[in-house]
Parts: C-alpha cells; sequence; structure tokens
C-alpha cells in the first residue's frame, strides 16, 4: 500500500511522535494525482471477515472513450503564480516548471533539519533525468550567503528561489521553517509535508516518503525479489515483564508482528482485525502476535491499551530503535508483518485501510498458519492483486518483472496520469462499478493487474474470465491496439507477461535479471514494416507536397549535413539514424554515400512512416500500406519509432519530450483514417509556416472519404 501525505493537516503543524500512517480506516488514503479521501464501504460493498463475499460477474472495459481531463478533486488546488529571482540573479517563474512533476523544498539554512533535507534532495537529485522530474529550493528566513554556503555544502544543482520574508510558503500555505511540497505536471499541488521528528532516523524517513511521492524504486533495489526475504532476528525486551523476547527462538511458528503507537487509531483497527481473526482460528493453529511500540517511554502505553481493550497481545519496547530501523518501520504506523513458520516475511502492511485490509489479513493468517484460505474477494468490485497473490505468490511476484507491473508509474513519469484515454489501460477496472477511477483513484487497483488479464475476481467468481489462448488475446487486443501498440503479436509479446516464462528467471543472477528487464523497456526498434522497398522522399512529394515542403525546412532533411559538418559522414553508426531505411531494402546501403544516395541521405518520409514502394504502386491500395501517425499515441507509439535513434546515449531525456518534438514538425494535412482536410483547429497544431499551404493543398485535392486513391494521413 503506497503512503501519502495529507495535505490540510500537515501544513499546520508537525508532530513530536511518529505518526500514524496516512493509510485512513475509512477508505483509500490520498495518491499522488489526486488528494481525495474515499469515502468508506458500506457492509454490502467490502467484505467482512465472518462471511465470504459475492462478486458480480467480470467485463470488458467500456469502449466509449474516456474524458481527456477529468475533472480534478475540489481539494486539489493550482500552485499560486510566482515569479522571483534565484541565487544566480536569473527571473524564474513556477510556470517554467509546468510540464513535469517537481518537488518544491523550502528551508531557512539556519534550521537544523533543513541538514536532513539538504542530503536527502541532493541524492534524489541524481535521478531526476531518468524518472522526469525536476527540483525547486526555495531559500527562506535567512541571508543569500548562507543560502548559497547551504547549496554549496550538498552539492545541490537544482535552482535556488530568494523568498526571505516566506511570501511563496505563504502562498503555498506551509508556514514552517523547512517544508516540502510536489506539483505534478500541470502545477497542482498533490503532496505536501513537513521533515519528520521524534524518529530515530529521520533522513531514512524523509526519503522513503519522498521516493514513494516521486514513484522512485527504494536505493539498490531495483530488481523485484524472486522470494521473501527472511525476518531479520533481534533481541528486545518485554513491556511489562521480566526476559528478553528472541525472535530466533519463535522459529518453527507463524508470527505476526506490528509496529505500533498506543495512541494511534488506525493501529487500533488493525489490532481489533487481528484479535477477531485469531479468536476465529482454531487456538492449536493461532499464529503469535507480537507488537513492538513505537513509543520510546513505557509510561503510559500499557495502561492505555487497557483501557481500550486491547491488552491482549505481547508488547516489546525498542528504545534505541534497533528493531524498528532493521525492519524498515521508521515512519508511519501501523506496519503488520506477517512471517511464516520457516521465518520468511509473507507480507507487509503500511497504514490501515478498514475497507480491504481485514479481509486480506484474514487470508493472509490463514495462510501461514496453514489453515484453508477463504476466499475473501470484493463483492461489488474489483479485489486487486494483492488477495490474488495470496494463494498465487509466485505469479505475483513475477508480474513484478513484466512492463505491466509499473504501468502506472509509467504515465505519471510522462506526465501523463490526468488523461483518460491513457489511464484506462494502465489500472484495474478502468471506470467500471467497484473499479479504478479518477473520483476513487485507489492505489491498490494501479497498473496492469491480474483482474486485468484474468477478470474481476478470475476463475473464482462464475464470471466471465478468459479460458483460452484467443480469449487472452482478445483481451490484450483491446488496450494492444494500432493507436497504443504498433507491430503487437500476440504469439511474441506474451511470454513477456508469461508466469511460467519469467518464473525462470529466478535462475537468474540479479545482474543478469537487470539485464533482461533493461532489454524489455528499451522502445522497439523493429515496429515499421519491412516487407516493401524505400523510395525516397521525392516519391511522397507528388501527392503530399505541403507535408514535404514542412519536412523541407525540417532538421530531419539535413541529418547527413550535420554529419558532414562534423566529418562523420562516413562513420557507418551515425548514419544508420541520418539516413532512410540504413542497410534495408532499397534504403541507404551500408557503405553508400550521400552523393550516391541523395534521395536516401535524409531523416525521410520513410523513416518514420515505412518503406513506401507498395504505398506509391501504381494501381495500390493506398491507406494502409504505409503508417499513419497522426491518430497513434505519441508515447506509445511514435516514441518506439523515434527512440531508437532518440535514446538515452544520443538525446537524454527525449523520451519525456515527445510531444513538443513532435509538435515542432507536425505536418500533416488530412484527419488520419479518413482522406478528408484537417480542421481549422487541428491545422492550428502545424508549424505556422506550413498551415496555409497545407489546407490549401488538401482544399484543392477535394478527396473524400470513399476515395481509394486518397493520400494517407501524417
Amino acid at each position: 500500500m503506497r503512503k501519502t501525505a495529507l495535505l490540510a493537516a500537515l501544513l499546520l503543524a508537525t508532530a513530536s511522535l511518529p505518526a500514524c500512517s496516512d493509510g485512513a480506516s475509512e477508505g483509500p488514503s490520498p495518491t499522488t494525482s489526486t488528494t481525495s479521501s474515499s469515502p468508506s464501504a458500506s457492509p454490502a460493498e467490502a467484505p467482512t471477515a465472518d462471511t465470504e463475499p459475492e462478486v458480480e460477474p467480470a467485463s470488458a472495459r467500456p469502449a466509449q472513450a474516456a474524458p481527456k481531463k477529468p475533472r480534478r478533486h475540489p481539494r486539489e488546488r493550482p500552485l499560486p503564480a510566482y515569479q522571483g529571482l534565484t541565487l544566480e540573479d536569473e527571473r524564474l517563474s513556477l510556470t517554467d516548471l509546468i510540464g513535469r512533476r517537481f518537488l518544491i523544498f523550502f528551508f531557512n539554512p539556519e534550521v537544523e533539519s533543513a541538514e536532513n533535507v539538504g542530503e536527502v534532495v541532493a541524492a534524489l537529485e541524481e535521478e531526476a533525468g531518468d524518472h522526469n522530474f525536476a527540483l525547486l529550493g526555495v531559500a527562506q528566513g535567512s541571508s543569500r550567503s548562507n543560502a548559497q554556503a547551504f547549496v554549496a555544502r550538498h552539492g545541490i544543482d537544482a535552482p535556488i528561489l530568494l523568498d526571505g520574508n516566506g511570501g511563496l510558503a505563504g502562498k503555498v500555505g506551509l508556514r514552517a521553517p523547512v517544508a516540502l511540497a510536489l506539483a505534478d505536471a500541470e502545477g497542482y499541488l498533490v503532496n505536501a509535508s513537513l521533515p519528520p521528528e521524534g524518529v530515530d532516523d529521520p533522513k531514512a524517513v524523509l526519503e522513503s516518503e519522498l521516493r514513494d511521492w516521486l514513484r522512485l524504486p527504494p536505493p539498490g533495489h531495483g530488481i523485484p525479489q524472486l522470494a521473501n526475504p527472511v525476518a531479520p532476528t533481534f533481541r528486545a525486551a518485554y513491556l511489562d515483564q521480566e526476559g528478553t523476547f528472541d525472535l530466533a527462538a519463535m522459529r518453527g511458528e507463524p508470527l505476526v508482528l506490528i509496529f505500533f503507537l498506543h495512541t494511534c487509531p488506525h493501529c487500533h483497527h488493525a489490532l481489533r482485525a487481528i484479535k477477531k481473526n485469531l479468536d476465529a482460528m482454531p487456538k492449536d493453529a493461532r499464529p503469535n502476535l507480537v507488537g513492538v511500540s513505537v513509543y520510546n517511554k513505557s509510561m503510559g502505553v500499557k495502561d492505555r491499551l487497557e483501557a481500550d481493550g486491547l491488552d491482549f497481545f505481547t508488547v516489546l519496547t525498542d528504545f534505541d530503535g534497533t528493531v524498528r530501523n532493521a525492519y524498515g518501520a521508521n515512519g508511519g504506523v501501523p506496519v503488520v508483518l506477517l512471517i511464516d513458520a520457516e521465518g520468511r516475511i509473507i507480507s507487509r502492511t503500511e497504514g490501515w485501510r478498514d475497507d480491504r485490509d481485514p479481509p486480506l489479513l484474514r487470508m493472509r493468517m490463514a495462510r501461514i498458519a496453514g489453515q484453508p484460505i477463504p476466499m475473501l474477494l470484493h463483492r461489488s468490485g474489483y479485489s486487486g492483486n494483492e488477495f490474488c497473490t495470496v494463494c498465487h505468490e509466485q505469479q505475483g511476484l513475477t508480474w513484478e518483472l513484466t512492463n505491466h507491473g509499473g504501468a502506472f508509474d509509467t504515465l505519471v513519469r510522462h506526465g501523463a496520469d490526468r488523461d483518460g484515454e491513457c489511464v484506462g489501460c494502465h489500472v484495474v477496472g478502468y471506470e467500471q462499478a467497484g473499479g479504478w477511477s479518477f473520483e476513487k483513484p485507489d492505489p491498490a487497483l494501479e497498473d496492469v493487474g491480474c483482474e486485468t488479464c484474468h477478470g474481476q475476481g478470475g476463475p473464482h467468481t462464475g464470471g466471465a474470465h478468459p479460458k483460452t489462448a484467443s480469449e487472452y488475446e482478445a483481451v490484450c487486443v483491446g488496450c494492444h491496439n494500432k493507436e497504443h501498440s504498433l507491430g503487437f503479436e500476440y504469439a511474441s509479446f506474451v511470454p513477456r507477461v508469461s508466469h511460467a516464462a519469467n518464473a525462470a528467471l529466478a535462475q537468474l543472477s540479479p545482474e543478469e535479471i537487470a539485464r533482461v528487464l533493461e532489454e524489455r523497456r528499451k522502445p522497439r526498434s523493429n515496429i515499421l514494416p519491412d516487407d516493401a522497398d524505400y523510395v525516397g522522399s521525392a516519391a511522397c512529394q507528388s501527392c503530399h507536397a505541403a507535408e514535404y515542403q514542412t519536412w523541407l525546412e525540417q532538421p530531419h532533411a539535413k541529418a547527413v549535413a550535420t554529419l558532414e559538418a562534423k566529418g562523420e559522414a562516413g562513420n557507418a553508426e551515425c548514419l544508420a539514424c541520418h539516413t532512410t531505411g540504413f542497410d534495408k531494402q532499397g534504403g541507404f546501403p551500408a557503405g553508400g554515400t550521400a552523393g550516391e544516395h541523395p534521395a536516401l541521405a535524409a531523416v525521410g518520409c520513410e523513416s518514420c512512416h515505412g518503406p513506401g514502394s507498395a504505398h506509391i504502386a501504381e494501381g495500390s491500395r493506398k491507406l494502409g500500406t504505409i503508417i499513419s501517425l497522426g491518430d497513434k499515441c505519441d508515447s506509445c507509439v511514435i516514441l518506439q519509432i523515434c527512440g531508437g535513434c532518440h535514446d538515452d546515449a544520443n538525446d537524454p531525456g527525449f523520451e519525456f519530450q515527445v510531444q513538443p518534438h513532435i509538435d515542432r514538425q507536425r505536418h500533416g494535412t488530412i484527419e488520419a483514417g479518413t482522406g478528408k482536410p484537417k480542421s481549422a483547429e487541428s491545422a492550428a497544431r502545424l508549424p505556422s509556416s506550413a498551415v496555409a499551404a497545407a489546407l490549401e493543398a488538401a482544399l484543392r485535392d477535394g478527396v473524400d472519404a470513399g476515395s481509394a486513391e486518397r493520400p494517407a494521413g501524417s
């Protein structure tokens, strides 16, 4: 479960104790794409630990187009218009940063907690390029020289705004000497927080929170583990009795381990659910329950537990934070871990949600106790991967090795997580009853999950779910269509998400797994057709004069000239990306020169649209013989065509700037797939020098949708 920050409360005051996590008991917590809190699920909607819920049959995702920019929650608000001077005396406006996520850190360099923020921010800055976010510092309440010294001391390269009187902080609502805020790609404030206090390792807690905000992998943990980790052993004193607890002595028995704060209501909810589940199990099969108090004083803990009727379990002290550090439980509470008889951590839950955690806990406790696992799927909606993986653990672990497992994070990095057309294929049950929606953006239903492929509840609900390869293929092509997944071939793609195929990766070393995953995540470079000859851009000119003229004005048309200017015109490695159809049928031949093949000595029409021999052949079918790009998803398809050359080695950051690059050279005069001239609104996206000529040419041609000779859209 993702940890998130509450905007309202955290803008006002810091906490003196380790806080309850923001996994609210009444429903899903706010997420990085919205700050709404969902209402509690009614008894008719949420499963309980007493009855097995009924689940509605699975249904396909609605075919109708989703709203392009869904309505935001009322609590989401745009950052204020603000412009100021940086430490380098350059004028900077917040609007300059819109277009990608940006993390703002407000700091007074004279305040001690600012040092922790500086160290963490400097570490995160190294990952900004790969994950498409920016950093902005706001120095307040001190002198320029102190701010400069702070930045130099921590090696921070981000721009630093000077805000001595706290004007920006006041407008944002963060009236504190040190604070943090996250804005999305559209400039809306989606998270805000104050540095943690009263914890043993504030830097670790802060880094964990910010990594969660920015959806970054834990440091050194970019590769999912294909086996459950062994629980760290420890010894700790009991709260109210003599002696020492030794986890190693528990080997052979299942254990529920909870880190809790005695005043935390979410911890109380979790403890009551644990007790209810324990009472429902046979006495000889019940797991042991041990709690670690995160309060660094024992006074009052025992009395509060007794007063609340929660004094039914063994409580340990952890005054020096040794146990919390070993388990990474330095942030919000509760943290609930289920450890099996072999001493392996089967599950970890951070925070608490009354709408899903009680039945999930019951299933997991039955598993570690070796008892029959009750089928407690959601009554009327989607359950999410966590429920599926209680029984299908290995499948869940191998799923994390697929691109499906990070599908929603991909949208966040590209700033497309508010685009309904994109989100619909990157979450579970989009806009269906009990599925992910913009009104209820459930983090548990992010990514292309189990129920996306296997149907709501899979085969356990009695509803429709795929059973054969052809039925699975029909599910896949719902999203992997010609607009979003050019060149999709079910037979060659399915091994990438096959649980059996990915299970074989468990035999590889972490380095080998990393290499496989990196290769999988690269844009494909072979999605253009290869069953026709390249003919050169001049052959396109007669029918597409306006497009050709626009292309002539773009850098692509001068690609070889740039090599000649650098003395690299004979470099085959460079020519592969600076010519048309390099070393392919009819394309620029390896070992050739620009003088010998002038029609192919550029990044021409066919470099993007595919070889054109079939398209220009006399009597040939025009539409569909080359690739029309005007109706394609920029980041899903066009990136794959462009990304083979515009890669990290040659054009760092290109993958996050696809749209601006496309807009600079957009030249279509025909609405894709219709053969009709573009409207004035569509044409307005063309380069200004080509708009008039493009519309004039299209209107002059007078093509219509029924013409077999109509030119293909760009």
